[in-house]
């Protein structure tokens, strides 16, 4: 009783807008709890006068990645192709084929002037003889008529000094008696000098024809041998640089210059390309590279006609103006009969990329605010609290459970014909509703549509 009066007490002296405004909160806080209280219990049994839509659903299921089909673009190539020329300079006197003529290996194209060359080669031929007589000559060694001649040589000269040595015995007891004089007696010993020393030659060059020719002499002549085949073989190259081969089968696409022109060493003369063995160079991006595998089998749409391609390998480098790494496929053999190098190649891929979200149907988009995207689920409603002072009227209870709509912002990752991949607050196991979402608002009674 004292509190209650102490409360009439306050409330006199209380001035009254301040009891007003105190009343009005008290009624404000009072209405929305009620109203709060009956939506929930509207929730969980909505009247039975109210229409709840059927609605289509799509359970959200996670993946990991998705495809994408792009196009790239390259140029067909052939697979060698070679400018010729000659390695030395000289008159061109002779092209054997024109612009458009097809040729097989080793086929004889163009061949310049060799009269030179010839004249030189017969004269190293000739010295050539000369150095190898010579050689046969040395390894043969000395005549036996050649040694025969330097043993009769040397007797001869022994009986000469025999007799000039008997000469001079008795020179000298002439000499000895008075007979003769000092001068007769030299004559005759400058004459046994003599022909000792000439003894000693013969005999010398007799030796040396019974030792034979010596080694180095042999060696040295067979070094000018060696050298003069040398000579000849760098000359046999020239000749055979004078006349350009095809060095593989293909097709003659230019003839730069004609006969009677002096061309210089390494000037282009024809530019060959081959039949056989067509590429296409097609550039991609480096992040498409690492799902690419050497070896692998595609598809190439050539004009109007496709052609199966191999990757035979992924340039490691990459290209500065285009940003983009060369890919060279290999096109099956058949393809060179319709296929001419210059062609435009186009490679349609599917790449997968990785990410993770939701596949859902172009129809289950809702536009949001501010350019977002949104899509509606179906949700089960909260039960509602436990209250016995307010209870639900038994005659708007409903047998079922009841659903209602929620909204899930949602961002576009990727468009596909008439669907979208998704990511956002959407759940695994959230109902998605798919169609009829233009007449749908958030909180609204809905349930699942029968199939």
């Amino acid at each position: 009783m004292l509190y209650v009066y102490q409360i009439k007490k306050n409330l006199k002296l209380a001035n009254p807008k301040v009891l007003g405004f105190i009343a009005l909160l008290l009624l404000s806080s009072l209405t929305i709890g009620l109203s709060r209280r009956l939506r929930q219990e509207e929730a969980a049994n909505p009247p039975a006068s109210v229409h709840i839509l059927p609605v289509e659903t799509r359970s959200a299921t996670p993946v990991n990645s998705y495809p994408v089909s792009r196009t790239y673009t390259g140029e067909i190539v052939a697979r060698r192709r070679s400018e010729l020329g000659f390695e030395r300079s000289g008159q061109l006197v002779f092209v054997a084929v024109d612009e458009g003529d097809r040729v097989n290996p080793g086929t004889p194209l163009a061949r310049l002037d060799t009269s030179r060359l010839e004249a030189e080669r017969r004269q190293l031929l000739a010295q050539r003889s000369q150095a190898v007589a010579q050689l046969q000559e040395l390894q043969a060694g000395p005549r036996t008529e050649t040694i025969e001649a330097a043993r009769a040589t040397v007797r001869q000269i022994n009986e000469q000094l025999e007799l000039a040595q008997t000469k001079r015995s008795r020179r000298e007891w002439l000499y000895a008696q008075g007979a003769i004089s000092r001068e007769q007696l030299d004559e005759v010993a400058f004459e046994a000098s003599t022909l000792t020393a000439r003894r000693d030659e013969a005999k010398s060059n007799l030796e040396e024809l019974l030792a034979g020719t010596r080694r180095e002499q042999i060696a040295a002549q067979s070094a000018s041998v060696k050298q003069l085949d040398a000579r000849i073989t760098s000359i046999e190259i020239d000749l055979a640089n004078s006349t350009i081969k095809a060095p593989f089968a293909g097709t003659i696409s230019r003839r730069l210059v004609d006969e009677g022109t002096v061309v210089s060493m390494g000037q282009s003369i024809l530019h060959l390309v081959e039949d056989a063995g067509l590429e296409a160079r097609i550039g991609v991006p480096v992040t498409a590279t690492a799902q690419l595998q050497v070896g692998s089998q595609h598809q190439l749409q050539i004009g109007q006609n496709t052609y199966s391609a191999t990757v035979s390998s992924v340039q490691p480098e990459l290209d500065s103006s285009t940003r983009t790494v060369s890919v060279v496929l290999t096109l099956e053999p058949s393809a060179a009969a319709t296929v001419t190098p210059g062609e435009l190649a186009r490679w349609e891929r599917v790449e997968s990329i990785p990410t993770s979200g939701y596949w859902l149907p172009t129809t289950a988009l809702v536009q949001g605010t501010r350019g977002l995207w949104s899509c509606y689920v179906m949700a089960k409603a909260p039960k509602p609290q436990e209250n016995q002072e307010s209870p639900r009227p038994a005659s708007v209870s409903s047998p079922q459970s009841p659903f209602h709509v929620e909204r899930r912002d949602v961002e576009i990752l990727h468009t596909e014909s008439d669907r979208v991949l998704v990511r956002g607050t959407l759940q695994p196991s959230d109902q998605v509703i798919v169609n009829g979402v233009h007449r749908l608002v958030p909180g609204q009674f809905v349930r699942p549509a029968q199939r």
